[in-house]
């Protein structure tokens, strides 16, 4: 049965105020206003303050820094120790997010190692993660110069198609596919050596993929760990894009999740995802985060072979906090154990079920008329 969790984003005062407070914090260089993602964003982070019984006290950021002891929002990964340090983030119980040492960590970048031992790497570079990760991730490799963009290149094209990713692309954006040498060449001899110099991944490219998200959050008295599937829905340009993720959510652990009744498939993305996860997080020292989350690629390569592996991870307030949201809600207004919670998103009108949390219902500078919402079920096979 669904869950009504539109009382989330109520206002409504209780007798006493709380003695923590909430600040949704954006970090530096983001400063759009009326962009979706970011609206949608600071409305989870008000709902979620709702839930820990938190007082939301709004946006904050670099002209504006959150007072000391308020519980943190970011809008992005915190990419420096010393940051975390000066917004009074000392651990999980602080945020929700995560904090990293280097920039590259936030990134794809991390998924995969360098070519070779002398390959151009930033600071802070952890030559043995590519080896630990193993077949947790897709046959790939970073590369921060076009020498080793082409040796990574003329690796993986022997055994079919490749999918170059700029560091910094987001949902799809700043990715291409080369078939053959010659048009892998051609690929990196267009990018500007600055951005290069940023990172590349380059990766088997997978036909008929799906994508599993799976991750945990640890916010108050809970830990939430789950697993699902993202969907697609068009774009009012007609662009498969995005279009919402519908998860099973336990009130535990990662072994609390695969205690369930979840498809061998899905089984194989968490145990890649947790091995990612602990890799990762003994890798960087200092680093910690609250919000865990993993998109897993399953589909098949140029000669059918069946792959599966993790793409890149969010340590941020992310596409599917909604969700998890809606399900520490539920955990905390009925004791579920286990619920299915989803994130929507519907380019044009759409009519929002009863009881579900509008993240976004307006007209996107970019994206145009669009509407988000989230929702949770009791009954996860509902």
């Amino acid at each position: 049965m669904p869950i009504a969790l539109a009382t989330l984003e109520s206002d409504a005062h209780t007798a006493s105020v709380p003695e923590r407070a909430l600040s949704f914090y954006r970090c530096g260089g983001v400063s759009e206003t009326s962009g979706h993602d970011m609206l949608t964003r600071a409305r989870v982070a008000r709902s979620l303050a709702h839930v820990l019984g938190y007082r939301y006290k709004g946006e904050s950021g670099a002209n504006a820094v959150p007072a000391t002891g308020d519980y943190i929002v970011p809008s992005e990964t915190l990419c420096s120790l010393n940051e975390a340090r000066r917004l009074g983030i000392s651990d999980v119980d602080d945020l929700f997010g995560g904090v990293v040492p280097f920039p590259f960590v936030a990134t794809k970048l991390v998924t995969h190692g360098v070519v070779g031992a002398q390959s151009d790497a930033p600071a802070g570079w952890c030559h043995a993660l590519g080896r630990e990760l193993g077949n947790a991730v897709l046959p790939g490799y970073s590369a921060f110069s076009k020498d080793d963009a082409w040796q990574a290149g003329v690796r993986l094209l022997s055994h079919g198609p490749v999918r170059l990713k700029e560091a910094a692309g987001v949902g799809g954006s700043g990715q291409t596919v080369a078939t053959t040498s010659r048009e892998f060449a051609d690929q990196i001899d267009a990018m500007e050596t600055e951005l290069l110099a940023q990172g590349l991944v380059i990766e088997a490219n997978l036909c008929d993929v799906a994508t599993c998200s799976v991750g945990q959050v640890r916010v108050g008295p809970w830990t939430a760990s789950y697993a699902g599937k993202q969907r697609t829905t068009r774009s009012h340009g007609g662009e498969e894009v995005y279009g919402g993720t519908s998860l099973t959510v336990v009130n535990g652990d990662f072994d609390a999740l695969m205690r369930l009744d979840l498809s061998p498939r899905l089984r194989l993305a968490i145990d890649q995802a947790r091995r990612y996860h602990h890799a990762t997080h003994q890798a960087f020292n200092g680093m910690f985060a609250s919000r865990c989350n993993y998109d897993v690629a399953q589909g098949f390569d140029a000669s059918g072979r069946w792959h599966s592996g993790v793409l890149e991870q969010s340590w941020r307030i992310g596409g599917c906090s909604g969700a998890e949201v809606a399900a520490l809600g539920a955990f905390k207004a009925d004791g579920s154990h286990v619920v299915r919670a989803s994130t929507h998103e519907i380019y044009g009108d759409a009519v929002v079920p009863r009881g579900a949390m509008v993240l976004f219902d307006g007209v996107d500078p970019a994206a145009g008329r669009l509407v988000k919402y989230a929702q949770a079920h009791a009954d996860v096979h509902a």
